[in-house]
């Protein structure tokens, strides 16, 4: 099965996944082991050696991400910070340098000013919306990689991808694409001409808030063969109870991000309208600075609202704390809506430099639940 024959939601739930050949169990068994046994010295069965060089529940998660993302390859990692770590140590040497969002994840920032910095890697952090502001970061011959999230977390920029790709290849470098925001069901990276995607699978490929882990997926056969080198080696991948958590959730995917959506959409306007809320950051808006190039990059505008609160930072951790069915919690992409203060939670790694983000802002994740009582809670908390 490849991504050409079928659907996306067809892929989601049939990709790498065939009946077990042995019991003609419909659902991917959990190949709970560490080890196989091998038939002669040099001759282990179907290729599996070691569960860190491979096992078959986590091959089937990496062959259906691949087909819903429409890449060569894909591969499990821990976390989506392993996979990123990974990719940087696979592709990056010593000396190098990267282009990265102005306003990127903390957690991805925090890779690289306080980890990738330290063996030599160099960044440079622009808007990536602005063209002439990439081009003028480019150091030709040294920067190997554009790092772009789209939208951004949290605050909901949008930068063009196929743009971005162009740019990338001209100087011979990569274009690298976070898109756990938007999702393989939303955006299609690879075919908009990135070279790697990177997810948090945690995120909306898991989608219930139950499974921590990472993937890249690679347009190349030749990347992806280094990328899978550099996972074996370096080691950082994830357990098969993990693996199979991960591709069930992948299933209902296409349903929860469609809903998600319609549930967005309805906050949205409830936002714009209300007197505690300053802004409203949704690339759905056609005020958002980036709604042309989303709309053209994306099937719809995704799940992930932020909005900057009237009174600062006061107000919006007030109403973080207030919220009821919004959960206080960090993380995004499951299947209950999520509330946060960035400044204070998953950006507070970025607290006094250039990538600071807004002390006013809050972030929600919004779920499937039912919208009225969505809408509600936040009346409440809004005051």
């Amino acid at each position: 099965m490849t991504a050409y024959d079928y659907g996306f939601d067809t892929l989601a739930i049939h990709a790498g996944q065939d009946p077990d050949p042995r019991t003609g169990a419909v659902v991917p068994p959990i190949y709970q082991t560490s080890t196989y046994a091998q038939d002669a010295v040099g001759a282990p069965r179907l290729g599996y050696e070691y569960s860190r060089s491979g096992n078959p529940t986590r091959d089937a998660l990496q062959e259906c991400l691949a087909a819903i993302e429409g890449g060569r390859r894909g591969l499990a990692f821990a976390s989506g910070l392993a996979a990123e770590d990974t990719l940087l140590r696979a592709v990056c040497r010593p000396g190098d340098h990267v282009v990265i969002p102005g306003d990127a994840y903390g957690g991805t920032y925090r890779l690289f000013a306080k980890v990738a910095e330290n063996w030599g890697l160099s960044w440079t952090a622009v808007p990536l919306d602005d063209l002439d502001q990439v081009r003028a970061a480019f150091r030709p011959g040294v920067t190997k990689m554009i790092w772009a999230e789209t939208p951004t977390n949290p605050l909901l920029n949008i930068a063009d991808i196929a743009a971005l790709g162009g740019l990338a290849h001209e100087y011979d470098a990569l274009l690298v694409v976070d898109n756990t925001f938007a999702s393989p069901y939303l955006q299609q990276p690879l075919a908009l001409g990135a070279d790697v995607v990177v997810h948090s699978t945690t995120k909306y490929l898991g989608g219930h808030s139950d499974v921590v882990g990472g993937a890249l997926v690679a347009a190349s056969d030749e990347l992806g063969d280094t990328l899978a080198f550099h996972q074996n080696a370096m080691g950082a991948v994830n357990g098969p109870f993990d693996a199979w958590l991960t591709l069930r959730g992948v299933k209902t995917l296409g349903v929860r991000m469609e809903r998600h959506c319609d549930n967005a959409e309805r906050i949205v306007s409830y936002l714009r309208e209300h007197r505690a809320v300053s802004d409203v950051l949704y690339p759905g808006l056609d005020s958002h600075p980036g709604h042309e190039v989303a709309a053209k990059q994306m099937q719809r505008f995704g799940g992930m609202v932020s909005f900057r609160a009237n009174g600062g930072m006061e107000k919006a951790v007030e109403i973080c704390n207030r919220t009821k069915l919004f959960v206080l919690a960090e993380s995004l992409g499951g299947i209950e809506s999520l509330i946060e203060h960035p400044g204070q939670m998953t950006h507070l790694s970025a607290a006094g430099s250039a990538l600071e983000v807004p002390a006013d802002l809050v972030r929600l994740s919004v779920g499937i639940e039912t919208v009225d009582d969505l809408l509600a809670d936040l009346e409440q908390a809004l005051g």
